[in-house]
C-alpha cells in the first residue's frame, strides 16, 4: 500500500515537468463526530463528519458565525476537538506529541483574506521567510522560492515590497508564500474577500491551476457567483453543523 507520505510526487517535481499529480484513494482530512465547545460555553462545531480525499477542491460556506473558521483552526492545530477526531494526511491531530506539530503544519498552506505580509520584506523575502523559520538551507531556499514565485506570476515583482503590489499581487505573493514548503493542502479563508471581482476570478483561477497540480483545497468563501460558477464540492455549514455536502454544486441549495 502506498504510504500517505510518497502518496504523490512533490510539488516541485511535477512544476518542472517530472511527474504528473498521481489520484489516490487517500483520505487527507477525516473529521469524525467533532464537536468543539469554547470555554464560554460557545458551541462552534456539533457533530461534523467530514472526508476529503486527496487532490479534491471543497468550498466551505455558510453565514458568518457557522463554523468555517473554526473548522479550518482545527485542522490547522490552533484548537483541538472537544470530542470526536480530527485526522491531517493519517495524523490524528489531538495524539500528536508536541514535537510532531511543526511537521504535521508543514503539510498545510494557509492563505488569509487580509494576506499578513511582513511589511519590510520584498515578495522573494516574505516567501524565502517561511522556509527560513523552519532552518531550511539556504541552497534549497532558493530555487524553491523562485518557483513558486515563477507560478504565482510575480517573478517581475520578487524585490517589490507590499505596499509597492496590488491587492492581487498581494494575495499571489500569499500563496505563493503558502506553497513554498510543498504542503499538500492548502486552506484559503476568503482569500478573495478584499479583491474586486476581476482580480478575484485571477485568484480563482491560480487555484485552480494549483489544485490540478495534485494539491488539495479547501476554501471558506462568501462569493457566491464563483462557488455557482465553478461547480465543485461544496460543503455548507449552519450553527455548527454540515447541512449539504455536494459534488457539482452551487453556493444555495437548488430544490
Amino acid at each position: 500500500m502506498t504510504s500517505p507520505e510518497t502518496a504523490s510526487p512533490s510539488l516541485f517535481g511535477r512544476l518542472a515537468g517530472r511527474s504528473r499529480p498521481v489520484r489516490t484513494s487517500h483520505d487527507v482530512v477525516v473529521l469524525h463526530d467533532v464537536t468543539k465547545r469554547y470555554p464560554n460555553g460557545r458551541m462552534a462545531l456539533r457533530d461534523v463528519d467530514l472526508v476529503v480525499p486527496e487532490g479534491d477542491f471543497v468550498f466551505l460556506v455558510g453565514p458568518s458565525g457557522a463554523g468555517k473558521s473554526t473548522l479550518m483552526r482545527l485542522l490547522i492545530r490552533d484548537e483541538l476537538a472537544t470530542q470526536g477526531h480530527v485526522v491531517v494526511d493519517g495524523d490524528d491531530l489531538a495524539r500528536l506529541r508536541r514535537r510532531a506539530v511543526p511537521r504535521v503544519r508543514r503539510k498545510i498552506g494557509v492563505v488569509f483574506q487580509d494576506f499578513k505580509l511582513l511589511p519590510r520584506k520584498t515578495v522573494w523575502e516574505n516567501v524565502a521567510f517561511a522556509l527560513e523559520v523552519t532552518g531550511t538551507p539556504r541552497a534549497k531556499i532558493r530555487p524553491a522560492v523562485d518557483r513558486v514565485i515563477a507560478l504565482v506570476g510575480l517573478t517581475a515583482q520578487a524585490a517589490q515590497i507590499p505596499t509597492q503590489l496590488s491587492g492581487g499581487e498581494q494575495q499571489r505573493t500569499a500563496i505563493a508564500r503558502a506553497l513554498v514548503h510543498d504542503p499538500r493542502i492548502i486552506i484559503a479563508d476568503e482569500p478573495t474577500g478584499n479583491l474586486d471581482p476581476v482580480i478575484s476570478w485571477e485568484i480563482i483561477q491560480l487555484l485552480l491551476r494549483i489544485n490540478e497540480l495534485g494539491v488539495t483545497i479547501l476554501m471558506a468563501t462568501h462569493d457566491a457567483e464563483v462557488v455557482t460558477a465553478l461547480r465543485k464540492r461544496v460543503v455548507a455549514l449552519e450553527e455548527g453543523r454540515v447541512i449539504r455536502d455536494e459534488l457539482g454544486a452551487a453556493y444555495h441549495r437548488e430544490d
